[in-house]
């Protein structure tokens, strides 16, 4: 499972809810499973507190498909008040060919369908999209990030949703690879539905201080998280250095949602443990 959810899940909810909540019944931030449609059933038996699906998965389906997902989900009872996969590659915002009609043409079809979700955080990653072509001036294509934040932040305003842009590592684009260069983008484009969020793996892979939280603090409306070792669930205090990242989100009083984004080979297993070591880091 690469970005996506086991199929098959052989365990009691009832048993996998008591081991996940067993560290944190008070919690404040609830913790979520970034998961493609097919394995929603999936993330809900494991546990998770809501779905965090693809926009442009949902934005790609026919209208019937569409109506169908959305009476499964509201059918299964998780919320979806995050997606992220916001923008195919093919739509390109930096470089010589980019389609400002076509940028919107998508995005309002996008937000509409969000809309009836009920999601309110759009996360901006979107690597293959932002990518700056070679030869492109990085300069004229953070410009061209900035216009596009601008117009989408408009058009984000009137579903009531925000978007968050997602700082990605070097190997998956080449501009706004720290969360930095992130807050550098939200303040460039300085409008309240564009804000910023903060992937640990993408953290921890380009080796930024996780001090990066502090100074995002008015900012930060969202959290990915996985082991950057693998890039896998997290399961246990002691695999990796969480500390200072997680003690800098306490000492900003970070309060909204985290969704693991990572592969798993044993999801019944491993999502209860997760969910409960996700909890425990807010409470220490």
């Amino acid at each position: 499972m690469k970005h996506g959810l086991a199929t098959s899940v052989g365990v009691a909810l009832l048993g996998v809810m008591s081991l996940a909540h067993a560290s944190g019944q008070d919690h404040h931030v609830q913790v979520g499973v970034c998961t493609p449609l097919k394995d929603i059933d999936a993330a809900r038996t494991a546990g998770f507190e809501y779905l965090e699906l693809g926009t442009s998965e949902i934005a790609a389906l026919s209208d019937p498909d569409y109506e169908s997902a959305l009476a499964h989900i509201r059918q299964l009872g998780l919320p979806v008040p995050v997606t992220n996969l916001f923008l195919p590659a093919t739509l390109k915002v930096t470089g010589p060919e980019v389609d400002r009609e076509e940028q919107i043409r998508y995005v309002r079809k996008a937000f509409a369908r969000l809309s009836r979700l009920g999601t309110g955080i759009v996360v901006f990653g979107s690597g293959g999209a932002r990518r700056v072509p070679e030869g492109f001036p990085k300069d004229d294509a953070f410009k061209q990030l900035v216009e596009f934040g601008r117009r989408i932040a408009l058009e984000a305003r009137t579903h009531n949703i925000t978007i968050a842009v997602e700082p990605l590592r070097r190997q998956e684009t080449n501009i706004i690879n720290s969360a930095a260069e992130g807050l550098e983008l939200v303040n460039a484009v300085d409008h309240p539905n564009f804000q910023l969020m903060i992937d640990f793996y993408h953290l921890a892979s380009e080796r930024e201080d996780p001090a990066i939280v502090l100074r995002a603090r008015e900012h930060l409306r969202h959290l990915h998280m996985a082991n950057p070792q693998g890039r896998v669930f997290p399961l246990t205090w002691d695999e990796y250095d969480y500390a200072p990242f997680f003690a800098n989100l306490r000492t900003i009083g970070y309060d909204k949602r985290m969704s693991i984004e990572a592969s798993t080979k044993d999801l019944p297993l491993e999502a209860p443990r997760a969910i409960a070591l996700l909890r425990r880091a807010f409470d220490r």
